[in-house]
């Protein structure tokens, strides 16, 4: 069985597990070592079972507990070379870290097999993951895209599960307190997906296969979750398509409970 949970999601910090009851991977270590650690025994794993660390992009909400995590537990990091190389910016390699360059036709972790995909985002070399559990279940890792690239759609495609962004509501956004140079870098193209984007896209999904959705990467000041709920969900009742029969919705957060299938 697979064994999928967003530890945290969100402009604060994010990781993600993907294993199985015995052992597993991290998409990204974006909170203080203590806390992920924490994540790991609330969900019935533990920093030991982690046998590999697969690093999204350099932004801090994403990297900022991977040296300590990493070094402490002796984990390999795994990531595309401008990812690394942002990170050695960063300070994350001045603790004894080892670091890979993933290859793009991806790498076998534990039993799992992980490939990156390309994604749209003002950072070195940003990528998502797409991930094939020993039991031959498919998920993906798609948060930090302005927009939804032919690269990612086609890894993504297929999949079972997906943690997909669905960052701000664009009205919010534009109404909300941000300065406009933040607003003007999140609506863009490197930007972060909004809600109306997520939700076509997760029907495009829908149709292709997938059958359960995590939404991901809220921003707290321009969005609601019940409002990125609503959006993909009236999607799906446009497609005719039922909830807990065509399909599993939810929203992420900090105490999402593991989704096992």
């Amino acid at each position: 069985m697979a064994k999928f949970c967003s530890l945290f999601s969100s402009s604060s910090g994010n990781s993600t597990f993907i294993g199985t009851e015995d052992s597993g991977i991290l998409i990204d270590v974006g909170v203080s070592a203590k806390k992920t650690a924490e994540a790991l025994e609330r969900i019935g794993s533990s920093p030991l079972a982690i046998d590999a660390i697969f690093i999204t992009h350099e932004h801090i909400d994403h990297i900022n507990g991977v040296r300590v995590f990493a070094s402490k537990y002796n984990i390999p990091v795994y990531a595309t070379r401008g990812t690394l190389e942002g990170m050695d910016e960063a300070g994350v390699f001045s603790s004894p870290v080892e670091a890979f360059v993933i290859p793009e036709k991806g790498i076998e972790a534990n039993g799992m097999f992980v490939r990156p995909f390309r994604t749209s985002h003002d950072s070195n070399e940003p990528c998502g993951y797409t991930v094939v559990t020993p039991d031959g279940k498919r998920i993906s890792i798609a948060t930090d895209m302005g927009m939804v690239t032919e690269d990612a759609a086609e890894n993504i495609r297929g999949s079972e599960l997906v943690l997909l962004e669905s960052n701000h509501d664009i009205g919010m956004l534009k109404m909300g307190s941000y300065p406009y140079f933040l607003k003007q870098r999140i609506l863009s193209d490197t930007g972060h997906l909004n809600n109306d984007d997520s939700a076509d896209f997760a029907g495009y999904l829908l149709e292709n296969g997938t059958s359960k959705f995590v939404l991901g990467h809220l921003s707290k000041e321009n969005n609601l979750p019940s409002l990125a709920y609503q959006t993909a969900k009236n999607v799906f009742d446009e497609m005719g398509a039922a909830e807990n029969r065509d399909y599993t919705l939810c929203v992420a957060s900090d105490n999402n409970e593991p989704i096992i299938f």
